[in-house]
């Protein structure tokens, strides 16, 4: 069964639009779109640096009652407060009747404070039987989808890549399509062509105005930068590197 538990979101008015956040590509493009509706399965974020992808993602899982560093919405601690006020702004819309068995919100820059936690909670035997300080960042994060992510679940990942090699990501591939067959739902923001090949997956494209568009794998932009880099390297060195 295909998970479903967002439906949209909608940035709620009573914000200056002139200040960080709401200046940022993709809030500008929602506030323009009035709504973004989110599908079942897995829905990729996909942009620029700069795009506000991120923001984003960090703002959806606070205004879903996730901790802004991460974890599930157990986790109550706060190592230094960093997020935007793009929370406190956005509305988040749950399908009727639908409650998922499961829930974390895994953020790149903040993994490291969320396993202390983890270690400091004493719950490290849900996450593989021991501290994911022992481990490098990329299993950690493996163990983490493997033994934490669980059917029917609500999963919010900002740049999983950023640990992972190529070998690593196609592991993260599989776990994350085995997820999605078995009712679970994620939005992940990504800069990977490897995990946006996800068969089923909604590919959201954020335009250098913000604008949301749903595109096919081979029309995201990290995939043609990637693929056209590998097709001919010493061309696109030759250019960058020119004198």
């Amino acid at each position: 069964m295909t998970g479903r538990f967002l439906r949209d979101i909608a940035v709620s008015p009573g914000f200056d639009p002139a200040i960080y956040p709401f200046h940022l590509p993709v809030v500008k493009g929602l506030i323009a779109a009035g709504r973004l509706d989110l599908g079942p399965g897995v829905t990729f974020l996909a942009g620029d640096n700069g795009s506000g992808k991120s923001t984003l993602i960090e703002a959806i899982a606070v205004a879903a009652g996730f901790n802004a560093e991460g974890g599930s919405r157990n986790f109550q601690f706060a190592t230094k407060a960093t997020e935007s006020s793009l929370g406190d702004h956005l509305t988040v819309g749950r399908v009727a009747g639908r409650r998922e068995r499961s829930n974390f919100f895994f953020r790149a820059e903040s993994f490291y404070n969320v396993v202390t936690e983890i270690d400091n909670l004493g719950v490290g035997a849900g996450y593989g039987g021991r501290s994911l300080h022992e481990r490098s960042h990329g299993e950690s994060f493996l163990d983490l989808i493997d033994k934490r992510f669980h059917p029917h679940g609500l999963y919010l990942l900002d740049e999983p890549e950023a640990a992972l090699s190529p070998r690593g990501l196609l592991i993260a591939l599989a776990r994350l399509h085995d997820l999605a067959r078995a009712g679970s739902q994620m939005l992940i923001a990504t800069h990977s062509p490897i995990l946006l090949a996800l068969p089923g997956a909604a590919i959201l494209q954020i335009a250098d105005d913000g604008r949301l568009r749903r595109v096919a794998y081979d029309e995201a932009e990290a995939v043609q930068v990637t693929r056209n880099f590998l097709n001919a390297p010493e061309r696109t060195l030759r250019h960058l590197l020119a004198d």
